[in-house]
């Protein structure tokens, strides 16, 4: 393999040649378009540069040479972390430098012979500058990744088109490249990838310690599309909106597209939560703010909401009470019962708003509404009645931990405005002392009263 170091030293040259001799700042259009290019052609060849170096000193410093490997006469404990070291990078960076090296550079064999270098194709593309030290490494894991269940020969032509197609392709463009040569070559595995992306999609929704709510996830591309694509179009629709606002000369600074998409998913929430096209009932989806009465026409105080432990300012309750699926819980007024006595099996919708203002969330371990659900204190088969006063909020496993262990649960008192108590059986408590709901009493005194 030819060296890159001669090429290197001309691309050096040719952008010393256009570089302006003050300053870049006011450069032509057509001399700052010429500079970026040769930016990028050194930058790869220096990649090119450092991929052989790297791979050479990870031979020198093989495992087997014990103290006469080179990284260890050099006071580091292995390839990686004196490439590390000495490149200022870190040792992620470094392995990929070896693991592109040990691909695309012909390797010595024992005897002294250069072996063919696995990867021919990409390594010629990293030698000449073409392609960069990341494209090289993305090409080459999904080649390996592949080789065991394809030909040689159309392993060879995937990666002769892939290097040809490389060049001027950002790494995004590239990874989608990749993903459709794949699923050329390997038809067979893509639907055990499937289904490993199905098994690792999940959603994390939790409160950090500032009382923000953090969201973190993965979804399958079929179940993914769904969400990516309804929030790319409301940002979309967004950005348009803007043009046309600019257009008009009356247009706002742009907003970043992170804050448009986190504003179009809660959009979507708030939107469900709300909707009564869905023919679904879910108990704790409708938001429930706390506020005393008095603190809402002071302005003063703070309110809460259901499932946050971070109070909200009055303000704030005012503005998500002007918002639809928002309840806004004015206390320290008459309650309202709800019953329905023994004419209805299943609580109503209204029921369930009164039972969740008053339990706040599941009675036994405090989990919020949107985990649990509205369940009859004395059970429907025994005789019990579909009233407010008879229901309670509990999340599945504290349901069957207090109904399989003889806990009692007992309400005093009228409306949201009642207390909640879980007497438990003797075997826990021999005095049965009554403890307070969990949610209830995590609660701040101006918000229970």
């Amino acid at each position: 393999m030819s060296s890159p170091v001669d090429a290197l030293t001309d691309a050096v040259a040719a952008l010393a040649g256009v570089w302006p001799d003050e300053h870049v700042e006011g450069c032509e259009a057509g001399r700052l378009v010429e500079m970026n290019r040769l930016v990028g052609q050194v930058r790869r060849l220096v990649d090119a540069a450092a991929v052989q170096v790297a791979s050479e000193i990870s031979r020198q410093s093989r495992p087997e040479l014990g103290a006469d490997s080179l990284a260890k006469r050099q006071g580091h404990r292995n390839a990686t972390v004196m490439l590390a070291t000495t490149l200022g990078t870190t040792t992620g960076e470094a392995s990929k430098l070896i693991d592109v090296g040990a691909a695309t550079v012909p390797q010595l064999r024992l005897s002294g012979e250069a072996a063919p270098a696995r990867h021919p194709h990409v390594g010629a593309g990293v030698a000449s500058g073409r392609i960069g030290r990341d494209a090289a490494a993305a090409i080459i894991r999904m080649l390996d990744g592949v080789e065991q269940r394809v030909g040689s020969s159309r392993l060879d032509e995937a990666e002769e088109h892939l290097a040809a197609q490389a060049p001027g392709l950002d790494l995004p463009s590239l990874q989608r490249l990749l993903v459709r040569m794949e699923a050329h070559l390997d038809p067979d595995g893509v639907a055990p990838k499937e289904e490993d992306l199905r098994a690792r999609t999940f959603l994390s929704a939790r409160q950090d310690a500032s009382g923000g709510v953090t969201l973190k996830g993965f979804f399958d591309p079929s179940r993914g599309a769904v969400v990516l694509n309804l929030v790319d179009a409301m940002v979309t629709a967004e950005l348009h909106r803007q043009r046309d606002a600019e257009t008009r000369g009356n247009g706002l600074p742009p907003r970043p597209i992170p804050e448009m998409q986190a504003d179009a998913l809660i959009a979507i929430c708030a939107h469900y939560s709300g909707c009564t096209a869905t023919n679904q009932t879910l108990p704790g989806a409708t938001v429930v703010v706390r506020v005393a009465f008095d603190d809402l026409q002071s302005g003063a105080g703070v309110g809460l909401i259901d499932g946050i432990d971070q109070p909200v300012c009055i303000s704030t309750v005012r503005r998500m009470a002007a918002g639809g699926g928002v309840i806004p819980a004015v206390l320290g007024g008459e309650s309202e019962i709800l019953d329905w006595g023994r004419e209805k099996r299943l609580f109503t919708t209204a029921q369930k708003r009164a039972i969740t203002t008053r339990d706040g969330g599941c009675i036994g371990c405090g989990a919020p509404p949107g985990r649990s659900r509205v369940h009859h204190i004395d059970w429907w088969s025994h005789g019990g009645r579909t009233d407010a006063a008879n229901g309670c909020l509990l999340c599945d496993a504290c349901h069957h931990l207090i109904h399989d262990q003889g806990w009692e649960i007992r309400i005093d008192g009228p409306g949201i405005a009642a207390a909640v108590w879980l007497i438990p059986p003797p075997h826990v408590d021999a005095a049965r002392t009554p403890r307070p709901a969990a949610a209830t009493s995590a609660r701040m005194p101006e918000a229970a009263a």
